[in-house]
């Protein structure tokens, strides 16, 4: 069947005076392994309009749940306005989903974009010690990952960057939040090419740059003014991992540390958590309590947290009741370590979960291609979500589950939401994932 795939920005839809094409015979490929279909516009307006003055019109568009029936989506300003049978019949532009399925774009929130395409740069040994059977040696992974970072320049990063993000918005992947070492070893050269690939994709790829504190804060000297700095440079999220401090109380202050500049620059909060085969790390609840002692319920977002598989049942009842009370979202990258948190349990707990790429060619991943599609696919198998219902919940953990834990606004397909969505060439979500 058809594999294209066409994505929409509802906030920046710019009009060319050829809307949207797919590529001819003869052309160069996009890498992807399968043809797409691209859109430029420039569809905003600035009043108020009425069915009469739609600017797109998407037709014979099959919606999840939706069964056989097909329906029209009519987007004006940005948003869409109409679902339904025969609306927007008027509009100034006009897409054939061909009885494909329409959705949500989808959203990446974790991925070490400063990082990309590094492997190539250094040896396999972060690599072996971070995807041991146990993860008892990730630690160590971290350390030697660390070795690219002497090299780090921003004129070099950007370019790497800039493939990656390119790459996201040819599969739909329109949000992104993205993790920029800040440390002595790093400086600010990641951030600083970060906030370029940013701004060149605005309006096309949504980036939040993520000022991370990669190699620790009270263990490395230094390493909270660079996270003031790149702050104050333009980042836009508070990133930490208090896991690898030294004692519990290092870790507790790591966290405060994130806090208090996330309230002074009024941020959000993303810290990797407990990413190791130790089930005495606590860090996951460390954060969530911290986050309601200062209020920061619902903004901030753990990711990894892969000792929870080791968890005893019974604490991790009484955790899950702490994320729910503070409203922490969890991303799970299980296709990039040997352990994953334990996404059904938390699901069942009321848990909001995303999925992320979390690496492209790096240290700790030989693959990705920002397409969460493809993570979707894997997390799959890794976590034996096979049956319909477990593909749905995967499905929106690569789109609103994604974008509620990077609280992202209006994304959904109903009327009013911004019309940031993707045509796909597959009628339904176990399609879509079938590589």
């Amino acid at each position: 069947g058809r594999r294209d795939r066409l994505f929409l920005r509802g906030d920046d839809l710019a009009r060319c005076d050829g809307p949207y094409r797919t590529r001819g015979a003869g052309e160069p490929s996009n890498d992807l392994g399968r043809p797409s279909i691209s859109v430029c516009a420039d569809w905003r307006m600035n009043k108020v309009v009425g069915l009469e003055e739609l600017d797109l019109r998407i037709c014979n568009a099959r919606l999840r749940r939706g069964g056989e029936k097909l329906v029209d989506i009519a987007i004006a300003d940005g948003r869409i306005v109409a679902i339904g049978e025969g609306v927007g019949a008027s509009a100034r532009d006009r897409i054939d989903a061909e009885g494909g399925l329409v959705t949500e774009s989808f959203v990446n929130p974790h991925l070490h974009l400063c990082k990309v395409w590094t492997l190539p740069m250094m040896n396999e040994a972060a690599l072996a010690a971070y995807h041991g059977a146990d993860m008892g040696k990730a630690l160590s992974a971290i350390d030697l990952a660390s070795a690219i970072k002497a090299k780090y320049d921003a004129a070099w990063i950007a370019p790497n960057a800039r493939r990656a993000v390119a790459l996201a918005a040819l599969h739909g992947v329109l949000h992104i939040r993205a993790f920029a070492d800040v440390d002595s070893k790093a400086r600010l050269e990641g951030v600083k090419a970060l906030i370029t690939v940013r701004e060149e994709f605005r309006g096309i790829v949504d980036i939040q740059v993520v000022a991370f504190a990669q190699d620790g804060l009270v263990k490395e000297p230094g390493a909270g003014r660079l996270m003031e700095e790149a702050m104050t440079l333009g980042a836009d999220v508070v990133g930490g991992i208090p896991w690898i401090e030294f004692t519990d109380d290092d870790a507790r202050e790591h966290i405060a540390f994130c806090f208090d500049l996330a309230a002074k620059h009024d941020a959000d909060v993303s810290m990797l958590l407990d990413d190791a085969g130790d089930p005495s790390l606590r860090t996951l609840e460390m954060m969530a309590t911290e986050t309601l002692r200062r209020g920061w319920s619902g903004r901030a977002l753990a990711h990894h947290c892969r000792a929870m598989a080791l968890y005893p049942a019974p604490y991790l009842q009484r955790l899950s009741g702490v994320l729910r009370k503070a409203q922490i979202s969890v991303v799970s990258d299980p296709h990039t370590g040997p352990l994953h948190a334990r996404v059904k349990d938390l699901l069942d707990e009321g848990i909001n979960v995303c999925l992320g790429q979390d690496d492209i060619s790096d240290a700790y991943y030989p693959f990705g291609r920002n397409n969460m599609l493809e993570v979707a696919f894997l997390a799959a198998h890794l976590l034996w979500m096979t049956g319909r219902g477990d593909i749905e919940r995967l499905y929106d953990m690569a789109t609103v589950a994604g974008a509620k834990a990077m609280n992202v606004p209006n994304h959904s397909l109903a009327i009013g939401a911004d019309a940031n969505l993707v045509v796909l060439g597959e009628p339904d979500v176990v399609e879509a994932l079938r590589f």
